[in-house]
């Protein structure tokens, strides 16, 4: 296993136990590089209108199409370290 994907690990374990919760914007931030990192471009079909914060979370990943999934894995874990202090 790879030094990123075993930091992307740990920042997965280590975004649980934030001191503070990150705000929306953040959140949805996180989402969005975790999800391009272990999954790669969107895909799937965008949740109904109704579905709101599926539709943002949906969207938040979408934003990032293109991007390579060890360029978003190493965002996610500057990101979470930056969160943690």
């Amino acid at each position: 296993m790879s030094d990123l994907q075993t930091q992307f690990d740990q920042a997965q374990k280590d975004v649980k136990t934030l001191a503070e919760r990150p705000d929306n914007d953040t959140l949805l931030q996180l989402y969005a590089l975790y999800k391009q990192g272990a999954s790669g471009d969107v895909s799937g079909e965008k949740p109904g209108f109704f579905d709101f914060v599926g539709t943002a979370k949906y969207e938040a990943w979408a934003k990032l199409k293109g991007t390579p999934q060890d360029a978003a894995k190493q965002q996610y874990v500057d990101l979470v370290k930056k969160l943690a202090g």
